[in-house]
């Protein structure tokens, strides 16, 4: 039963992402950026922690 509502939920996800894409492709490419925007700011603090572990908590 778990796994039906799970490809439900993501099925249902797919289709608004493609909704949104259809009907304001400008808001779309916003959101991208954002989202790239993001995982970017993520990655560069992962590595300032590590920079920051290899230099000996410093």
């Amino acid at each position: 039963m778990a796994v039906n509502a799970k490809k439900i939920a993501v099925y249902a996800l797919v289709v608004f992402v493609l909704y949104v894409i259809i009907t304001d492709p400008a808001k779309a490419a916003g959101y991208v950026q954002i989202g790239f925007e993001g995982i970017s700011d993520a990655a560069k603090a992962i590595g300032d922690f590590m920079t920051w572990v290899a230099n000996g908590g410093k």
